[in-house]
């Protein structure tokens, strides 16, 4: 059972997380192409899980999940200047690659189609 509450304060820090990496984090490690999925936080609003999607190979994934985490303090804080409540969650960002896993079952299934158009020539 989901708490509008919290899925209305998920929402708001996941556009905040996101505009303050697009526009004020400055750290060179962070990818162009990074881009906030999805924000769980707890019931009891302590932590706020940031599903993070990051285009690159692992190199760039690991540089940029590294600088994320080091900067989650300023994150944290601006955060909390910006949204009201008692409590503002400790920020942990992962991972996500449903993204990459979109692409590779995509790259499969066309190759299976090509697969059975030349087959159809035959």
């Amino acid at each position: 059972m989901s708490n509008p509450r919290v899925n209305r304060l998920s929402e708001e820090i996941k556009k905040i997380i996101s505009h303050l990496i697009h526009n004020q984090l400055r750290d060179p490690r962070i990818a162009t192409m990074t881009s906030v999925v999805d924000v769980e936080t707890t019931r009891d609003l302590r932590y706020a899980y940031v599903y993070v999607s990051v285009f690159g190979d692992q190199e760039v994934q690991n540089s940029t999940m590294e600088a994320l985490k080091s900067s989650s303090g300023f994150i944290r804080r601006e955060v909390g200047q910006r949204v009201k409540a008692r409590y503002i969650p400790e920020i942990v960002f992962k991972l996500d690659k449903s993204i990459e896993r979109g692409f590779e079952i995509e790259s499969v299934l066309a190759k299976i189609n090509q697969r059975a158009d030349e087959k159809d020539e035959e």
